[in-house]
C-alpha cells in the first residue's frame, strides 16, 4: 500500500497507486445487492436461465455492483495520512465493458491523473481499472472524483 501524507498528495499525480488483492463475485454476494437495488433481473439472480442462454453459462454482476467495489478495493491501494475526511465526489466517466461471470475474481488498479484545490481540500481525478482474473479486457473502466481534507 503507498503511503503519503495530505500535503505531499501532489506528489501522486502520474503515478500508478497499487493493484488490489483479488475478490471473488459469489452469487451471494450478487443477490443481496440485487436485494439492495432492487434489480432482480435474471442475469443476475437465475442460475438455471443463465446456464441455458447466457454466453458465459453462469449469472453475471450488476455492473454497478463491480463499480460499489472501488472504495473497498482503493482502501488496499492508497493511505492518505493527516486527512480529517474524504469525500467521494462521483465519477466524470464509467464503462461496464466486460461481464463479471459468477465465480470470478476481480481486483482493481488505480492511477492518479491529477490532484487539484477543490472546495477547500484536494480533489483527486483516478483512472480505477476493475479487472477480471484470466480475462484481458476489464470489467469496469471509471473515471473517479475524491477530494481530501487536511
Amino acid at each position: 500500500m503507498k503511503t503519503v501524507t495530505y500535503d505531499d498528495l501532489e506528489s501522486l499525480a502520474g503515478q500508478e497507486t497499487g493493484v488490489s488483492d483479488w475478490v471473488e463475485i459469489t452469487q451471494d454476494k450478487i443477490n443481496k445487492f440485487a436485494d439492495a437495488t432492487g434489480d432482480h433481473q435474471w442475469i443476475h439472480v437465475d442460475p438455471e436461465r443463465a446456464a441455458r442462454e447466457l454466453p458465459t453459462g453462469t449469472t453475471i454482476a450488476h455492473g454497478f455492483l463491480t463499480l460499489s467495489l472501488i472504495p473497498m478495493l482503493s482502501a488496499e491501494l492508497l493511505r492518505i495520512e493527516n486527512i480529517s475526511r474524504v469525500i467521494n465526489y462521483g465519477c466524470n466517466l464509467v464503462r461496464f465493458t466486460n461481464m463479471v461471470p459468477t465465480g470470478s475474481r476481480v481486483r482493481g488498479r488505480q492511477t492518479v491523473k491529477s490532484i487539484e484545490p477543490k472546495a477547500g481540500g484536494k480533489q483527486l481525478i483516478g483512472d480505477f481499472v476493475i479487472e477480471i482474473e484470466g480475462q484481458e479486457k476489464p470489467a469496469c473502466i471509471a473515471e473517479t472524483v475524491t477530494i481530501f481534507y487536511g
